[in-house]
């Protein structure tokens, strides 16, 4: 999941969560205000996300005129044991900066073998994917009715190319943590743009190749 909290220790051997009683284990999702009911929620605005854009102009032009939030967090993490799972609804609003959409950070996780499962509930977007040591990257549609299984060593970003919210469900071992640093040093190899037929990927290489060529 995008943006959590760093996670609390993991050294007990006992889940919180059954150790706490069976009766807390539900959790209700209010959509319309994209937020687990009684979790706290996490949001993160655009001027924490300049690293992520390839126009630079087009992300002042946007800063200088508002610092709208991009996208929100909110996530149930009962259980800290070996063996249990964090969940977290996300929502990335609607909106460009320049061609490119409002989108995630995007993360490798601190436990590298940990996988992630991503389910869409509304929405029209994009799941980036780029293996760590292979650099195998492929995009793929998600939004509402999708489910996108991401394998461990593989960073991911989700992007809203929509008109709307895009909202979904990501669920993680409580001990996947997230790293950003590796992310943040070369970014996804993948660039999704804006285009009159709703949106075109491509290669990081060949913008910078575009760049100095004018």
């Amino acid at each position: 999941m995008n943006d959590q909290p760093a996670n609390p220790s993991t050294s007990s051997a006992t889940s919180s969560a059954t150790s706490s009683g069976l009766t807390a284990l539900l959790a209700h999702l209010d959509l319309s205000a994209g937020q687990l009911e009684g979790q706290p929620k996490f949001e993160r605005r655009l001027s924490a996300l300049e690293d992520i854009y390839a126009d630079k102009g087009a992300f002042q032009e946007v800063i200088a005129r508002s610092d709208p939030v991009v996208y929100s967090v909110s996530s149930l993490e009962l259980g800290h044991g070996a063996g249990d799972l964090h969940c977290g609804l996300g929502v990335i609003q609607p909106g460009r900066v320049g061609q490119e959409f409002f989108m995630t950070k995007g993360h490798l996780h601190q436990w590298r073998e940990a996988a992630e499962v991503y389910i869409g509930l509304s929405g029209a977007g994009l799941m980036l994917l780029e293996h760590e040591h292979t650099h195998e990257a492929s995009t793929l549609p998600f939004g509402a009715n999708t489910i996108v299984y991401v394998p461990g060593f593989t960073a991911h970003r989700t992007v809203n190319v929509g008109t709307e919210p895009l909202k979904y469900i990501g669920v993680y071992p409580a001990r996947a943590g997230h790293d950003y640093g590796a992310i943040r040093a070369r970014n996804f190899a993948q660039v999704v743009f804006a285009a009159p037929d709703g949106y075109r990927v491509l290669e990081r290489s060949q913008l910078v190749q575009q760049s100095t060529q004018r």
